[in-house]
């Protein structure tokens, strides 16, 4: 037995050599959630103002100095895609971005409970449902069409894919972008006190 735990032990010490997949797996993971992000910003600025300073009342956000928070976090999304994607800087950026998640979380999906996608129980997925069943009966064909490639869902736009970015940036926050594959890597075998 001991024999066993000895190189289940070696094993999993040697696996430590590929630790910066894991990294570099979050951050590839993140890269299309922050580029649709940070493309919708740039090119949607003036309508991404408007409804920060629209009230909530009206389905905005009723933040103040819309404009300044716009510009904060789009300039956040911009920065962060390109960090996290080169691995440049990749501790200090994640700050501004965990805290553009809990904004994000807070103020946007927060109220719509925990999941992402309705469950089957909501009224708009009851709706989607009913739908789906006159589309199957009055035309078989555009049925087919329209659920080839999936099941269509019905967003809910819960909390939970905010918190799971949040915890990935949280983790890049804590060991950084990871060995090899990574700016920050290279730069600090050049310059030792570069932040990684």
């Amino acid at each position: 037995m001991a024999k066993l735990i000895a190189l289940l032990n070696r094993g999993l010490e040697r696996s430590k050599k590929l630790d910066f997949v894991a990294l570099l797996s979050i951050r590839l993971y993140l890269l299309p959630t922050l580029y649709e992000g940070a493309h919708a910003k740039v090119t949607g600025f003036s309508g991404l103002v408007e409804w920060f300073a629209t009230p909530a009342a009206q389905g905005g956000l009723g933040m103040p100095l819309p404009t300044l928070m716009a510009t904060l976090a789009t300039g956040t999304e911009v920065a962060g895609l390109i960090c996290i994607a080169l691995g440049l800087f990749t501790r200090i950026v994640t700050i501004p971005l965990a805290i553009l998640m809990t904004v994000a979380g807070l103020s946007v999906h927060w109220s719509h409970g925990w999941a992402a996608i309705a469950d089957k129980s909501t009224e708009a997925s009851m709706r989607l449902s009913g739908l789906m069943t006159w589309l199957q009966q009055s035309f078989p064909g555009r049925f087919n069409y329209v659920t080839e490639l999936g099941d269509p869902i019905i967003l809910n736009n819960g909390i939970e894919f905010t918190v799971t970015y949040a915890i990935m940036i949280m983790v890049l926050f804590f060991y950084g972008a990871g060995r090899y594959v990574s700016a920050d890597h290279w730069l600090a075998k050049v310059f030792p006190r570069w932040p990684k």
